[in-house]
């Protein structure tokens, strides 16, 4: 199916259902359908046509996903736009999409603006307020008027609906091209996955321009349920506002279980219906005190925004520490840097295929050098390290960029952060290679902590707990980590500042101080 076709089958079948929530505005299964078939309209009145790129940049509002659905229902292009871009990056994904309209947000064109003359970019639409006194090389306008609903085009599910650019962490932000498909299969295995049914009300405070709340719009059109977007995540409102929705279903990222976790207990911890939230990458120690203290029961998975749901647990198989077992419709292989098979329970690249008609990405938008090295041997090469047990289970053990190499052995950072995050004083940690002396990897960690902390200490801490060149030589302490919207880790902006930030030296043995906390 394309995202025409749920969108037109979930009104035929439940027209009158409740699909959508997003502050003030409810809407039933026809009037999405309705607002898609309006804002497609909108574009098409302005001169957009099927196959044209529309950059959209702004919070969770209604407004974004009637835009990116409008997209689809003509057969255009929605790119939506990480609202962190600013300068070279925002440049970058402006001029490689090709993307002749941007809709944004007044507080963010400022930022558009500030990039001058764009090559492509004719004219800008405001979606909030007032049109600001910007100096542009292009038109700046206020949304048009509503405009009457458009009969959809005849897509395919293999034609691309949404370009959707990686977060740019290391080197310059892909435009990886989802095609319909991929869409529908997303709400086809998440919904059997998280055995979602039309009772079920989806809650999402993730932003619309990452896969995951994209998809779980997707997973309710799927299911018949309900999907309710809220504003940013915030870990002190975030019970109050999932209970408000009436969610029995969520969806978290990176470091937010970690910091609900850290809250202190409170009578919001349990006044909610969520049973269950798809989580990936949360740490084993924290899933079950998180169950039992706030009554969700957390499930792994591996999906990327170039693949699907490709490997998951369920709410009755489950496992802390993995990510589950491959999911029907898809093929696995875990291979050496030479590409060859390694047996169970050695670590190697995660390779994928798929035998669901367009569940996976086509490539990346403009780059062709980087689609061949991505999708080589026709396998989608992940850039991930993980280890399938004996018994089908499948662990992530690093991105392998992350992989430190000291002393001829690679060492995992997630697998150091694991122990330090172990340590009472230590509340976060990111775990990353500097240059040494011998010209290989060194390993440091930036410390988020409680209060004053005994770097010697710490060391000492990891000894009996990691093998001797995984313990870390450079340490200092960090207010926070440097993240993304999304909530991943930017290393490279720890990395750049290097070893000469470090506030100790195992091998010198700086005098054993308590750092204190803030300190850099």
């Amino acid at each position: 199916m394309t995202i025409p076709q749920m969108l037109l089958e979930r009104a035929r079948n439940a027209p009158s259902a409740p699909l959508f929530r997003c502050g003030e505005v409810r809407r039933d299964s026809q009037a999405m359908a309705d607002a898609a078939a309006r804002a497609g309209g909108v574009l098409r009145n302005a001169g957009i046509e099927a196959g044209q790129t529309v950059a959209l940049m702004s919070s969770n509002r209604t407004e974004l996903l009637d835009f990116i659905l409008g997209c689809a229902w003509i057969g255009a292009i929605a790119v939506p736009v990480n609202t962190a871009s600013r300068g070279e990056q925002l440049r970058h994904v402006l001029e490689n999409s090709g993307a002749t309209l941007a809709v944004a947000e007044s507080g963010l064109l400022p930022h558009i603006a500030a990039l001058g003359p764009l090559p492509d970019l004719r004219q800008a639409w405001v979606l909030d307020g007032p049109v600001p006194a910007l100096d542009t090389a292009f038109d700046v306008l206020p949304v048009p008027e509503p405009a009457a609903p458009v009969e959809p085009v005849d897509t395919a599910p293999a034609d691309t609906a949404a370009i959707l650019y990686t977060s740019g962490t290391t080197g310059v932000s892909k435009g990886v091209l989802c095609p319909q498909g991929q869409f529908y299969w997303w709400a086809v295995n998440m919904a059997d996955q998280l055995e979602l049914s039309s009772d079920d009300v989806l809650y999402t405070c993730l932003p619309l321009f990452h896969t995951n709340a994209l998809n779980a719009f997707m997973q309710a059109l799927a299911c018949g349920g309900e999907y309710v977007l809220g504003p940013r995540f915030s870990a002190s409102r975030f019970w109050a506002d999932a209970s408000a929705a009436g969610a029995t279903v969520t969806y978290l990222l990176g470091a937010m279980v970690g910091i609900l976790a850290g809250r202190d207990p409170g009578p919001g911890d349990r006044n909610h219906r969520i049973r269950l939230a798809l989580s990936p990458a949360t740490p084993a120690r924290l899933v079950e005190p998180f169950r039992d203290r706030f009554g969700v029961q957390l499930l792994d998975g591996y999906g990327s925004t170039e693949t699907n749901s490709v490997i998951g647990s369920t709410p009755q198989q489950w496992r802390p520490g993995y990510m589950g077992r491959v999911r029907p419709g898809f093929s696995i292989r875990v291979v050496d840097a030479g590409g060859v098979p390694v047996p169970c329970g050695v670590p190697g690249e995660l390779l994928i295929r798929s035998d669901q008609p367009h569940a996976l990405a086509t490539g990346y938008y403009a780059m062709p050098e980087a689609t061949t090295k991505a999708w080589q041997d026709l396998w989608f090469h992940s850039g991930d390290r993980v280890v399938v047990e004996e018994d089908g289970w499948v662990r992530f053990v690093d991105r392998i960029k992350d992989v430190i190499r000291r002393r001829g052995e690679n060492i995992s950072s997630v697998e150091v952060e694991q122990v330090l995050r172990q340590h009472p004083a230590v509340e976060d940690v990111a775990v990353y290679a500097v240059d040494s002396e011998l010209g290989e990897d060194e390993v440091m960690a930036a410390l988020v902590v409680r209060g004053p902390v005994d770097f010697g200490e710490v060391c000492e801490f990891c000894r009996p707990r990691l093998a001797s060149f995984a313990i870390p030589r450079f340490l200092r302490v960090v207010d926070g980590l440097p993240l993304t919207e999304n909530g991943k880790v930017r290393k490279q902006v720890l990395k750049a500042a290097g070893r000469d930030a470090a506030q100790w030296d195992r091998e010198i043995a700086y005098p054993r101080r308590a750092a204190p906390v803030g300190a850099r």
